[in-house]
């Protein structure tokens, strides 16, 4: 069994004293290791003091981005290591607001997932379709085409240690959110597809659902065979709202 992973992506929100409250919230009811995994992902200026907070915990930490160089002149970027020396076991690439806003390609994604893995750090791809992509069908063509670039330069087993977050663009912020039956499809195809790429990686591998995940939600798209977790933008701000999340994907 794959065991469930739910991420709270926060953003570009929470200042660091912002933050240590929050995460002092989320500690208190989900450190312990219970049947799921939790990650937080605060901002770069939160996470030591975000890392102070859970350290001893089961609460796993994440950067929301980083840089494929391990240093360089690259002002205002990060690295895999400064990451791992702020407590980080996660990074979250290719977020779609980075491919919107950031310019970010498919084949950047593949280069930061290579650095990742180079620096013992698990990454989280993202991809995912927009609206105008899937109402002309191309939904499948674009999660394999994002999909195959950002592993193609990782191993098997390097892909069964990869987790995979499928995020329809449609669905981020909106209100809207995929069907169960919406995300099954694709989280099915998916894996179908890294059964192909990098054959045996496919039963390890974690594919997370996001785009306006809530508690409302959360269990009917957890129940999905192929959902093995979810990436949390907003409902991950609130303690009560993400914790119930967390709950959903034990029931």
């Amino acid at each position: 069994m794959r065991r469930k992973l739910i991420a709270g992506n926060w953003k570009m929100y929470k200042t660091a004293n912002e933050a240590v409250a929050l995460a002092r919230e989320i500690w208190a009811q989900a450190k312990e290791a219970g049947p799921v995994d939790v990650l937080l992902a605060p901002p770069f200026t939160s996470l030591h003091a975000v890392e102070d907070v859970i350290r001893g915990s089961a609460i796993l930490l994440a950067g929301q981005n980083m840089h494929h160089e391990p240093q360089g002149a690259f002002t205002g970027e990060i690295s895999a290591a400064m990451l791992k020396a702020a407590g980080c076991t996660h990074v979250i690439l290719g977020h779609s607001e980075r491919r919107q806003f950031f310019g970010e390609t498919d084949e950047g994604v593949g280069r930061k997932a290579v650095a990742a893995h180079a620096a013992d750090l698990t990454p989280i791809v993202c991809v995912g379709e927009t609206l105008a992509e899937r109402d002309g069908g191309q939904t499948e063509a674009v999660v394999e085409r994002q999909t195959k670039a950002a592993l193609a330069g990782l191993s098997v087993e390097q892909v069964a240690e990869t987790v995979v977050a499928y995020e329809p663009v449609w669905a981020i912020g909106t209100g809207r959110t995929a069907t169960a039956a919406q995300a099954q499809e694709v989280h099915a195809f998916l894996r179908k597809l890294i059964g192909k790429t990098h054959a045996g990686a496919e039963s390890t591998v974690r594919i997370l659902y996001g785009g306006s995940v809530k508690a409302e939600n959360a269990a009917e798209l957890m129940s999905c065979a192929d959902v093995d977790g979810a990436l949390v933008g907003g409902a991950s701000l609130v303690a009560d709202s993400f914790l119930k999340i967390v709950k959903g994907a034990t029931i």
